[in-house]
């Protein structure tokens, strides 16, 4: 259960400030925000808070925060099923708590921005008019990109030590080209969450960015087991 609740609090970390950034500071165009960082700033809060909860939460629970990442845990068979399920079950929760304070704190502000959560979309919902299969394409790559450096830098005692700035840092990587193209999913919570209180064009889109994370973490397992993993 510590496990369970310790990736609860890391999703939901996650999603507030992550999201929160975006939501807060205008977008990476700008917007209505109280203040603008820019694609660069939106893409290190999400990097910093991976950052924060790894070190925070990762002698708990290895600090996975992502349905994609616990998926490429279990295929490489770091992950019993039950715990696989557990963390997707807690990871939702703690993303979905982390969207609806953020929602309570966007209501209870002069910001008050309708419809906005920092959710995923592509087309119209997209900064670049990103199509459907574009956006598929594009969250398969930067998932795969993302897992595949999760299950090398956690793969061994000599780089465990600096796991949590290796991830978070590649997850600020995907994040700079993936924001205006997608506004950046690599993980089915963070992206569930905000669509499912928002409702309407982002929950309709958001299969997308469910199925696309977890085919780039099955291809980034495979990747691994064939081409990283040592042989026993």
């Amino acid at each position: 259960m510590k496990k369970y609740l310790a990736e609860l609090l890391g999703t939901f970390t996650l999603v507030f400030f992550g999201c929160g950034t975006a939501v807060v500071c205008g977008g990476f165009t700008g917007g209505t925000g109280a203040g603008f960082l820019g694609v660069v700033g939106i893409a290190l809060a999400f990097g910093l808070a991976i950052v924060a909860s790894a070190y925070a939460i990762g002698s708990v629970s290895g600090c996975h925060v992502n349905p994609a990442v616990s998926l490429s845990m279990f295929l490489t068979k770091r992950l019993s099923a039950k715990d696989f399920a557990g963390y997707a079950v807690a990871q939702v929760i703690g993303a979905v708590a982390g969207s609806a304070l953020l929602m309570f704190v966007v209501n209870s502000s002069d910001l008050a921005i309708a419809g906005v959560l920092g959710q995923n979309g592509f087309g119209s919902e997209s900064g670049l008019g990103l199509n459907m299969v574009g956006a598929l394409v594009v969250e398969v790559v930067l998932t795969f990109v993302f897992i595949l450096t999760i299950l090398n830098v956690t793969a061994g005692e000599k780089t465990a030590h600096m796991a949590g700035l290796v991830i978070g840092l590649t997850l600020t990587f995907v994040h700079i080209i993936g924001i205006p193209l997608t506004g950046t999913s690599v993980n089915p919570a963070r992206s569930l969450a905000p669509a499912l209180l928002l409702g309407g064009t982002p929950l309709s889109q958001v299969w997308v960015f469910i199925v696309a994370p977890l085919v780039g973490a099955a291809l980034a397992a495979l990747a691994y087991k064939t081409l990283c993993q040592k042989e026993s």
